[in-house]
């Protein structure tokens, strides 16, 4: 029997793996990085090992780090969670080797589909070996790895060996190998669905199949939106899925949770890859079968035999994944306090996160993912949009918005979407619409007592103003001090205190709840920046000034570019690297580059100065 697990992963997935060990009664040790010294992942386990350093390659990448750790802890088993080292043979050999017990499929299997070209060509695909004009659109696309990193969509084939050079160096960064390949781009534009079936296979010859989920809803090939069973699969296609998933996991000899990826157009299947883990949607598996995926691997993993055939599938389950990022600016990822998260309902909520805690700049910005389960998809749909609209989140700027839209479209409410989904959408779904009365509610709450300062006079009561930006978009207020309370012009001021203004407004009574943090204030779902009274005249930049959208380091400068070159509207200039994704920073019209800022290898901050065009 296994007692003590190394979770050799960290944020919610180490979290939600520590759980499930504490509900078995199975002690839990983390592992953390300097970055992640007070994380919730290391704060929940029985036992921390630091591992010295933040990168990734530095910390969670070093196999020979995590094994020792987990000796030193007196662990006996490792559970590898998703990312990272989670698909790595070498890995599993060495925690094998050190005589602990590895909570996944044989090393054998995992190499087997650790290669995407390999398991391709285990299920009879095979990828471009030379691109011509009539194979375009493809995708270059990692043979290691996940999550999105290194996969190019090429249309132009002048655009080929740039995107490749681009996949490589993403790969070789997030994943230690710089390997890709090209492979037809069956996207949006043929309407292909993101199709995937969960496996689950024991070491006495039974594997399950789990059903199916959708994950059509992707940015970046990062998923965002996901649900089980996928909706609108004839039975015929569900079964040749089910099908294919067991002939790829018989043919590795796979033990463990395991899920077979497919693009499916009309009534084809394009099998696409074998994930040799646990996935980021897995809850809604769970919901729907009734299982602990995560109880089932550690039983599996100590021997146990899996019943003839899975528990029966109930009701509809769907999951959206909250980033700490900005989709109205190219999804750049955002760093900060964590002041507070509180999701309401009945929906799962699955975090590495807690109040207080800061988001950093070294791993991807997942924060939470929340899941809603019910006897029909309608009824999920509508359950988890109603709690992330309501949802407290006080901190970095999120996808919050987003995912409300994005579930609440007609597109998708009617199970229409495909992997195209935010081409065409992204304009509409990230369009700002902040409550028009958040500023004045935010005015009233931080005017509450002030009144009551100085005395009061037999003189009419002088308006006071209010300046907040929110949207990128500057909002002054006015409101009177009088002997009945607050009074603002439009509205009729109910009540008013620190946290809590309730305005009347045409005899519809709205109510707002207030939270300050510094100059950042939240009034419901508003984010505002409380503004000074006179501008500060030092941070005002010339026009055609290109500032850093999120910090992180500059790891390319274009080639040749240089002071006093002619640049064009778009074009790449430099690329920063930041949660373990790279991102363009472009022209913003087409003129002269007139100074350049930037340097390879600079960290930069949000809001600096890395480059100056002067408009044509």
């Amino acid at each position: 029997m296994i007692t003590s697990v190394l979770v050799a992963n960290r944020g919610e997935i180490a979290c939600r793996v520590a759980r499930t060990c504490h509900e078995l009664g199975i002690r839990t040790v983390a592992v953390h990085s300097d970055a992640d010294e007070h994380a919730l992942h290391a704060r929940v386990a029985d036992t921390a090992v630091r591992l010295p350093g933040s990168a990734p390659a530095d910390t969670y990448l070093r196999g020979d780090l995590i094994v020792k750790a987990a000796l030193a802890a007196g662990a006996d088993a490792v559970h590898p969670g998703y990312g990272f080292l989670s698909e790595n043979a070498a890995f599993a050999r060495a925690v094998r080797d050190a005589g602990l017990v590895w909570i996944g499929p044989p090393p054998e299997a995992i190499e087997a589909m650790a290669s995407k070209t390999r398991a391709k060509e285990l299920m009879g695909v095979e990828p471009l070996r030379e691109v011509t004009e009539a194979d375009l659109p493809v995708l270059v696309k990692a043979a290691a790895g996940g999550g999105g990193r290194g996969m190019r969509v090429v249309r132009r084939l002048a655009d080929l060996d740039g995107a490749l050079a681009a996949a490589r160096a993403e790969a070789a960064s997030a994943f230690g190998d710089g390997e890709v390949f090209v492979e037809p781009y069956l996207g949006g534009e043929a309407g292909g669905r993101h199709v995937e079936v969960q496996v689950l296979a024991d070491t006495h010859g039974t594997v399950w199949t789990l059903g199916t989920r959708d994950c059509s809803l992707q940015r970046r090939h990062q998923k965002v939106i996901e649900e089980a069973p996928a909706p609108g699969l004839s039975r015929r296609l569900t079964d040749e899925l089910h099908a294919l998933a067991v002939r790829a996991a018989r043919a590795v000899g796979y033990t463990g949770a395991g899920t077979v990826e497919f693009l499916v157009a009309g009534e084809r299947a394009h099998f696409l890859e074998m994930n040799t883990r646990l996935q980021v949607e897995h809850p809604v598996t769970e919901a729907v079968f009734g299982v602990d995926l995560v109880a089932e691997q550690i039983r599996i993993a100590e021997g146990h035999a899996l019943d003839d055939a899975p528990p029966p599938a109930r009701g509809h389950a769907v999951e959206a994944r909250l980033y700490a990022e900005d989709p109205a600016r190219d999804w750049s990822p955002q760093t900060g306090r964590l002041h507070r998260l509180a999701v309401p309902g009945t929906v799962r909520l699955d975090t590495g996160y807690g109040d207080g805690d800061d988001i950093g700049v070294h791993y991807d910005p997942l924060l939470a993912k929340a899941v809603a389960h019910a006897p029909t998809r309608a009824e999920a749909i509508r359950k988890l949009a109603s709690a992330l609209e309501r949802a407290v989140i006080h901190g970095p700027v999120t996808n919050r918005d987003l995912l409300v839209r994005s579930l609440r479209h007609e597109e998708f409410a009617q199970a229409r979407m495909d992997t195209g989904f935010y081409d065409r959408h992204l304009p509409e779904l990230t369009a700002p619409a902040p409550d028009p009365y958040a500023p004045l509610a935010a005015a009233l709450a931080d005017a509450h007592g002030r009144s009551r300062f100085g005395g009061w006079r037999n003189l009419p009561a002088q308006p006071q103003t209010r300046r907040y930006a929110t949207a990128g978009e500057e909002h002054e207020v006015r409101y009177r001090h009088t002997r009945d309370g607050l009074t603002a012009d439009g509205v009729h001021v109910v009540h008013a205190d620190a946290a809590l203004v309730v305005l009347d407004v045409d005899g519809v009574r709205r109510r707002y709840e207030v939270s300050r943090y510094g100059d950042r204030v939240y009034v419901g779902a508003t984010a505002l920046t409380a503004l000074p009274r006179f501008p500060d005249p030092t941070v005002q930049h010339a026009p055609g000034s290109l500032l850093a959208p999120m910090p992180g380091t500059v790891v390319r400068i274009a080639d040749g570019l240089a002071e006093g070159a002619a640049v064009e509207a778009g074009q790449p200039l430099l690329w920063l690297e930041a949660m373990k994704m790279q991102h363009r920073i472009t022209a913003p019209a087409t003129g002269t580059l007139t100074a350049l800022h930037a340097t390879p290898g600079q960290q930069v901050e949000p809001g600096m100065l890395l480059a100056v065009v002067q408009p044509a």
